[in-house]
């Protein structure tokens, strides 16, 4: 048996297809199947050591991107879709596996393109309210549609579209409660602030977080995940910023956050600044009330229509970036947290939305097609 997965160009769309490769492998060893193959087809591997530890094989098939905005870039990437769709149906027909898992993204074109010229059953994923152009292509061929949102329902058939949550990795399931004061060098009994602005981190959000620095130290600890790019220039203003302030330790940058650091965080953190993307799944596990600052429409449809529909379970609030500023931010923080009775009913809605065995139920999806494919 073999199972193809692809995604990609994104965290968001990589990390989900790695928490079902994680449930595959439980699946195969608790139903004693043998044989069974693992393939990850993509442009770039985005993260080698953990297909490898999750014995997923990497086919490399050239993929091009159409930006919603003018870019010459458009014009040339033609040629990389074209290029990759007749690399896709080699590998494919070579490799004929049973089933074709796509996550949604620019990257899974060539190989969901390719499965539908060999007649490979193929299942997708949508992980945002609304569904990106692969996926709402794909929706008209899949043999099963699967989706993080019960509102983008109304995008896909209903005969074939199940809502499961998103596939999160078991390394991030569950926070770790104790040990994070003596990690992090927290103090006892102060309120924690979780400011992230995606894997890449968000420099307008940096920023805004560094001009009411000062004030935010006086009442909380913060733990700041800047990104890799922003940490040199973030860590350098904080410090002179908080120069001589006697809660300057009060402050922890971070460039990224490890699987381990983020559980630990997630622990003891009384809410979380963040982007609106496939995150917020995380911040529901973890039961974090969350405010919201989505990249602008006009950027990303999909974080802005994601913020507000998470808003309405009452498990976040929403800040739009057009409206951000140093005052309104602190205000808001402020606000929630002057309120604990309000947090605790965040963190109430954010666990009843939390979906913790989604990555589960699209293995079992996955593989029974795969079975009644290989028969």
């Amino acid at each position: 048996m073999k199972i193809a997965l692809t995604g990609g160009g994104t965290g968001g769309h990589f990390y989900p297809v790695i928490a079902i490769a994680q449930e595959l492998g439980e699946e195969i060893r608790e139903q004693k199947l043998v044989d069974v193959e693992l393939f990850y087809i993509s442009d770039a591997p985005y993260n080698a050591r953990l297909l490898f530890e999750n014995k997923l094989t990497f086919i490399p098939v050239t993929a091009g991107k159409q930006r919603r905005y003018f870019s010459i870039l458009n014009f040339f990437d033609w040629f990389k879709i074209a290029f990759g769709g007749i690399r896709a149906i080699i590998s494919l027909y070579k490799l004929y596996p049973d089933v074709v898992f796509g996550k949604g993204g620019y990257a899974t074109f060539p190989a969901l393109f390719a499965a539908r010229i060999l007649g490979i059953p193929v299942v997708i994923h949508e992980s945002d309210t609304e569904p990106g152009r692969v996926n709402g292509w794909a929706a008209k061929f899949a043999k099963k549609i699967l989706i993080s949102w019960p509102t983008a329902l109304s995008y896909f058939p209903k005969e074939k579209t199940e809502v499961v949550g998103l596939p999160i990795r078991k390394e991030l399931l569950h926070p770790i409660p104790t040990g994070a004061s003596e990690f992090l060098h927290l103090e006892e009994g102060l309120p924690v602030l979780f400011i992230v602005g995606g894997s890449l981190g968000s420099e307008k959000i940096n920023d805004t977080i560094l001009d009411i620095l000062p004030d935010l130290i006086e009442k909380y600890q913060v733990i700041h995940q800047t990104g890799k790019k922003h940490f040199g220039t973030v860590r350098a203003i904080a410090n002179v910023s908080l120069k001589g302030n006697p809660h300057a330790s009060r402050y922890k940058p971070f460039d990224y956050l490890n699987e381990t650091a983020m559980r630990l965080t997630a622990g003891v953190a009384n809410l979380v600044i963040s982007r609106a993307g496939s995150a917020v799944f995380e911040f529901a596990q973890w039961g974090l009330p969350a405010l919201l600052i989505p990249i602008p429409q006009s950027i990303s449809h999909d974080q802005h229509k994601n913020a507000f529909t998470y808003s309405r379970t009452g498990a976040a609030i929403v800040l739009e970036e057009n409206n951000l500023s140093p005052h309104v931010l602190l205000s808001e923080i402020n606000r929630l947290m002057e309120h604990p009775t309000y947090l605790a009913e965040m963190k109430k809605a954010a666990t009843a939305f939390a979906a913790p065995d989604a990555a589960k139920k699209v293995a079992k999806i996955l593989l029974g097609i795969a079975l009644e494919h290989e028969n």
